[in-house]
């Protein structure tokens, strides 16, 4: 799942970036309020993290904007200020969650796994399709029951889609958010059709009916019915 993380303290922000990395997660940063409303005019994330005092403003100024533009996205306040004022505004603004430093990063995890759960699973822990069983949560493919081992970008790819089940994705949209910025380095129609060119065969050779369906001339799109 694909995350900004908007934070000016360096220390804080690294280790953000280098735990939510190691535990599966796709993480951008920003570092002040201008390069944050840049990140969230051009980009989509399953959830924002961010810090209400920022250099440049305040971070309320994005959770405004992102209920704004996209109110699918998840909305966590990281901040150092305890005040019961600023927790009610950043929820009244639309944030989701709130979380005063210093915190655990397991139960910043613990939060956003919740978070995402709500917002793009509607509350499951399992997605169920017939033969094909995705656990979100534990990253976790089954096909009648038999586990697939799938690799952590073919694991990104599908929860994805999955996500979307039924809609029409664009090749572009499919990989900003699976590779976010290091998709610029490949050619991204290759790239994209190799993952799930390999995504395919692995559900495929365990049982699974084929859920993918390409859109010819724009994308791709998980079916629940195949």
């Amino acid at each position: 799942m694909k995350l900004l993380v908007i934070e000016d303290e360096p220390e804080l922000r690294r280790s953000l970036h280098n735990y939510l990395t190691d535990v599966g997660f796709l993480v951008e940063t920003a570092t002040d309020l201008p390069s944050a409303r840049e990140k969230v005019a051009a980009h989509d994330y399953d959830a924002v993290l961010v810090d209400i005092t920022l250099p440049g403003g305040s971070g309320l100024e994005i959770v405004r904007a992102l209920r704004e533009r996209d109110p699918s996205t998840g909305v966590l306040i990281i901040s150092a200020k305890g005040s019961l004022d600023d927790k009610v505004h950043g929820l009244d603004l639309g944030a989701d969650d709130y979380l005063a430093k210093p915190f655990h990063l397991p139960e910043l995890v613990a939060r956003l796994r919740a978070l995402l759960r709500r917002k793009r699973f509607r509350g499951r822990r399992a997605i169920e399709l017939d033969e094909l069983r995705v656990l979100p949560e534990e990253r976790r493919v089954e096909v009648n029951g038999a586990p697939v081992e799938l690799t952590a970008m073919q694991m990104d790819l599908l929860l994805f889609l999955v996500a979307n089940t039924d809609r029409v994705l664009s090749r572009s949209a499919i990989v900003e958010h699976v590779w976010g910025d290091l998709g610029e380095r490949f050619d991204q129609n290759d790239m994209l059709y190799s993952h799930l060119k390999n995504l395919r065969k692995k559900l495929a050779d365990k049982g699974c009916r084929d859920h993918i369906r390409t859109v010819y001339g724009i994308g791709y799109k998980f079916v629940s019915q195949p």
